[in-house]
């Protein structure tokens, strides 16, 4: 049978990590965070210093599971090393339908609303509608066809976007110290934090930052396809988050040197860029985004269309003699990646139904933000895999069995608590006209358990056809 082969170096795994991560979040994070903090902005790089340090315990942790386990698809190895096959089969399962799909359907559509922006349409209008849906086809297509070139635009597209983050992020803080917009920015908060108190402002702030860091994980989508994976792979997701982290501050602090704190808390970064670049600034920010978009997008459609391989190529679930097959032309798990395609599909329609809808929602007290709550459940899926390796991995010191892992164990349970805190008892379009409200997290959870359940009924019906097989064989004999 045709296997994948170790196309992708060290620069590529970087790429992943630092374009997946580095979105749109980025451009319009800053905002978020100096409303939370009321102006305050130690405030606010505190909060995106703590959200990034918190990704950094996690991808050393999985950096040390990637020494250790290599398979064929990174974290399910690591899952199905700690906790066993079946843990690994419902973490993988949940990552191919879930995790990695709805992520990729929002971004297909945020990239098309950027683009959008550029010719003042309808951010939900049918054209930015019809133009993500041709994007989501296009970085399938790429992927499924040519995976060389989609890392190639992976690399490419992560150094288009970190250009201008750093560009403004040096040329901002110079430019602050000059006029003394920065020192002012440093020197007064604007209003009141969130709820009233530091405490609570910077709690407000992180939350706002949480989401922004999220995607590294993918990049160990392509464990298999990597060149020596047990060196580059760590590699990559520490120095891929350490880049990530250093940018988000550096254009956090740049944004500020542009606009007075108020400005940026009413108009958004694009009155920053403006102020230093010009009026054709707001036009090159959108640029700018939709091209970090379509990396991040390109990154999470990597992950999306080999995660049926990463089930098929362990004999579980659906058809794995179909699913596990590998083009010998293109070297690249195409059938894995037709079934990619038609889940991101129908997330992007739940996406466009749940929370885009002008008429405020298709689907009742199941909508909610599929762009979000998909990691309040895979950093939960960490924690039983960090306790395992606790127990586990004896022969290792006590800072690589006990200390790091404990450490990924308060910062899972910390995003948890961010993402439930953040989406808890919320009003969905539908119902807030009618004074009634909804736990968009509980019905997040039905929704998450009926998709487990189907995974549950696969790998049933496949254990019992095994059985049939060997009682057969035995009769047989």
């Amino acid at each position: 049978m045709e296997k994948l082969s170790r196309k992708f170096g060290l620069i590529t795994a970087i790429c992943m990590v630092v374009g997946t991560v580095i979105g749109s979040g980025v451009f319009f994070k800053a905002q978020n965070v100096l409303v939370a903090t009321g102006g305050n902005m130690p405030l606010g790089i505190a909060a995106w210093a703590i959200t990034g340090l918190i990704m950094i315990i996690c991808s050393a942790q999985f950096a040390v599971m990637a020494t250790k386990y290599e398979k064929v698809s990174g974290v399910v190895d690591y899952a199905e090393a700690t906790c066993g096959k079946t843990y690994g089969y419902y973490l993988a399962w949940f990552m191919v339908n879930i995790y990695y799909p709805a992520m990729t359907g929002v971004l297909a559509w945020v990239s098309a609303r950027y683009f959008g922006v550029i010719f003042g349409w309808d951010i939900t209008g049918p054209r930015v509608m019809a133009l993500a849906g041709f994007l989501l086809v296009a970085s399938y297509t790429m992927n499924t066809l040519s995976p060389k070139l989609a890392g190639k635009f992976q690399v490419s597209s992560t150094v288009i976007k970190l250009i201008p983050i750093f560009l403004m992020g040096i040329i901002g803080t110079a430019v602050g110290f000059t006029k003394g917009t920065l020192t002012d920015n440093f020197a007064n908060v604007v209003t009141e934090a969130v709820g009233g108190s530091v405490g609570s402002g910077l709690f407000a702030a992180v939350i706002a930052t949480v989401f922004a860091y999220e995607g590294w994980i993918v990049a160990t989508s392509i464990n298999a396809e990597l060149k020596n994976p047990k060196k580059n792979l760590p590699l990559a997701l520490v120095i891929g988050a350490f880049i990530v982290v250093v940018a988000y501050i550096l254009y956090y602090v740049g944004v500020a040197g542009g606009a007075s704190n108020a400005d940026i808390m009413a108009n958004g970064a694009t009155v920053a860029f403006s102020s230093i670049f010009g009026n054709v600034g707001g036009i090159i920010l959108s640029i700018c985004v939709v091209i970090s978009c379509l990396g991040t997008l390109n990154g999470l459609m990597m992950g999306a269309s080999r995660g049926m391989y990463a089930i098929a190529s362990r004999g579980v679930g659906p058809r794995p003699e179909t699913f596990s097959a590998v083009d010998k032309h293109t070297n690249m798990t195409s059938n894995s990646s037709v079934w990619g395609l038609f889940v991101c599909a129908a997330w992007l329609l739940y996406f466009y139904g749940a929370n885009l809808s002008p008429d405020g929602g298709w689907f009742g007290y199941f909508n909610f933000d599929s762009s979000e709550l998909p990691i309040v459940t895979i950093y939960a899926m960490y924690i039983p895999m960090f306790i395992a390796w606790m127990v586990k991995e004896k022969e290792l010191g006590v800072f690589k069995r006990f200390v790091l892992p404990s450490m990924s164990m308060v910062a899972c349970m910390f995003m948890v608590f961010a993402a439930a805190y953040a989406h808890g008892i919320t009003p969905y379009l539908a119902a807030k006209e009618a004074g009634k409200f909804s736990f968009p997290v509980l019905f997040y959870v039905i929704v998450f358990a009926v998709v487990l359940f189907i995974g549950f009924f696969f790998s049933y019906k496949r254990s019992k056809s095994k059985a049939v097989d060997t009682e057969k064989e035995n009769t047989e004999e």
